[in-house]
């Protein structure tokens, strides 16, 4: 009987998660007709290549990152400069990479918006404002980039229309970045500035190509959308390696925590959609902007379509064998890309809405049937939530409730299972699980 009353506690303790109306909200306040404006807008630059045009007021990647930051200013003035916006800019040289085909800037975006109470706590989203052709050092030839990236583009600007109109305990920062196309290097000025700032940076939601539903394998699919994560940090000390070692974790980095978060989260509140966790950095062989921030600890994840098409990807505009080339306008749907502009949002809000993540979780109960679990208690936070799940899960299933920064799970067999700790806000908004860092003894 005592078996049979945990698992119905178990399962309530799950199903009944407590939500928030204005998720809903939020959801219904993302625009797919002005996502398609802007990404028009920003397919009629021409290209944005990183090393176009910066004169022109019609053409070239100078043009498309003033007009990013005017789109990011008015919405500061309607919501009576709440966003501060600038521009942060690192030079890149021809030394540096054989894909810089001259010395040039490359110009961020960046727009953030105060936490009312941790300022100087962020979570990030980017889309990248540059685009290319079929060969990426060619910055004079059309590459109107439309998927990618002036969806991701487009869906950050949407998602600072949308979320400026509410008050957040930490930051968020909405930014377009450059130089991705060339080597990451707008993502990792970014990070760096970050890091020379000491931001605290809760998490990096990395947006590129959200656009589109067709697949060169033939699947349509309006629904799925890929979370890219790396499995534990890449600044990874010796002590947490041989630590990971004995006691597990090999999944459970901060960067897979996030792509958790991401997962319930969209779950919780869009239902309808299919979030795909990947257990990869990144696209096999190839890299997008959130490994800068990882390169330096930082968590981050990517946002994706399920099925690209590479018919549209990195080429020049062109029809061949009846097959339309190129990375045009007409190619994506916006009633996909609002959906997934509305995911990255309603995460943006419930991050900055929570209370921060237990620093310290250690954990025991070696030989014992229990688990013995104990964190540093956090401000703001109403109360904890225990999470556990089988080894080879990709998702925590169970949870507990707690009001104490210590409990012991009785009757579970710690060998079994994974654990992790998340703090709970008066709102009911959690912060990311924390896997254990520390052994009691």
């Amino acid at each position: 009987m005592k078996k049979i009353t945990f698992l119905l506690t178990l399962f309530t303790a799950v199903t009944f998660a407590q939500t928030d109306a204005k998720i809903y909200d939020i959801i219904d306040a993302v625009s797919a007709d002005r996502i398609k404006a802007d990404v028009k807008t920003l397919t009629e630059f021409g290209t944005r290549n990183t090393f176009s045009d910066t004169i022109s007021n019609t053409r070239g990647i100078g043009a498309a990152r003033r007009w990013i930051k005017s789109e990011f200013e008015t919405i500061s003035k309607n919501c009576n400069n709440c966003i501060n916006v600038f521009y942060q800019k690192d030079l890149v040289t021809t030394k540096m990479s054989n894909r810089v085909p001259h010395d040039a800037y490359v110009v961020n975006v960046v727009a953030i918006q105060k936490g009312t109470k941790y300022p100087n706590r962020f979570v990030i989203m980017s889309g990248d404002i540059d685009s290319r052709n079929s060969n990426g050092s060619d910055f004079t030839k059309d590459a109107p980039g439309a998927n990618d990236n002036a969806s991701g583009m487009a869906g950050t600007i949407e998602a600072a229309r949308v979320l400026s109109k509410y008050k957040f305990e930490s930051s968020i920062i909405y930014v377009g970045l450059s130089g991705e196309e060339q080597g990451l290097f707008g993502g990792a000025g970014l990070a760096k500035y970050a890091k020379d700032k000491n931001w605290e940076i809760i998490g990096v939601l990395n947006n590129d190509m959200i656009g589109n539903i067709e697949g060169v394998d033939g699947v349509i699919d309006n629904r799925s959308f890929r979370i890219f994560s790396e499995p534990v940090p890449a600044n990874e000390t010796e002590r947490q390696r041989r630590m990971r070692r004995f006691y597990g974790g090999e999944v459970d980095g901060i960067s897979r925590q996030l792509a958790r978060y991401i997962h319930k989260t969209t779950k919780t509140y869009m239902p309808e959609m299919n979030p795909m966790m990947i257990y990869r950095l990144d696209r096999f062989g190839r890299g997008g902007h959130h490994r800068p921030f990882n390169d330096l600890g930082f968590a981050g994840i990517r946002i994706m379509e399920a099925h690209e098409n590479y018919t549209q990807q990195h080429q020049d505009i062109r029809t061949e064998n009846g097959i339309k080339y190129g990375d045009t306008f007409e190619h994506v749907n916006f009633g996909y890309a609002k959906k997934l502009t509305a995911v990255n949002a309603i995460n943006l809000a419930s991050l900055a809405w929570a209370p921060e993540a237990p620093k310290e979780v250690a954990i025991g109960g070696i030989v014992e049937a229990s688990a013995k679990l104990k964190w540093n208690k956090i401000e703001g936070a109403k109360g904890y939530k225990i999470y556990w799940r089988d080894t080879t899960s990709p998702t925590w299933d169970n949870s507990r409730y707690v009001e104490t920064t210590e409990f012991t799970l009785e009757g579970i067999v710690i060998d079994n299972f994974f654990f992790g700790v998340a703090a709970v806000g008066e709102n009911g908004h959690e912060s990311v699980v924390v896997f254990p860092n520390k052994i009691m003894r």
